[in-house]
């Protein structure tokens, strides 16, 4: 679970410290992926140690399953979102991989 917090705390400092949206969308998705799975790691422990029930283990995992295959994906969409609606990188940034796909610059 410290480990958790760990990635919690690193993702609110970088949402803090971020130049622009699309990083701090980064440090947002690490807090709610890495963060959620090393508390939900830490809870798997603890049911396993504590002969939790078979129901509570599985239904951990699932849980943890379901936030690695959607956070990403979902970060990923709300990026491309705020740069279809007019949100640019940073001038400091050298790359834009959005900018090639849009059809409208």
């Amino acid at each position: 679970m410290a480990c958790g917090c760990f990635f919690a705390l690193a993702g609110t400092i970088g949402i803090l410290r971020m130049p622009d949206a699309f990083c701090r969308m980064q440090s947002s998705t690490n807090i709610a992926t890495l963060g959620v799975i090393g508390t939900l790691i830490g809870a798997l422990i603890y049911a396993i140690a504590c002969a939790g029930s078979p129901a509570m283990i599985i239904k951990i995992i699932a849980v943890a399953l379901l936030i690695v295959l959607t956070n990403p994906i979902a970060s990923h969409e709300i990026c491309r979102g705020a740069y279809r609606y007019g949100i640019r990188p940073d001038k400091e940034m050298v790359c834009d991989e959005y900018g090639k796909d849009d059809p409208n610059d």
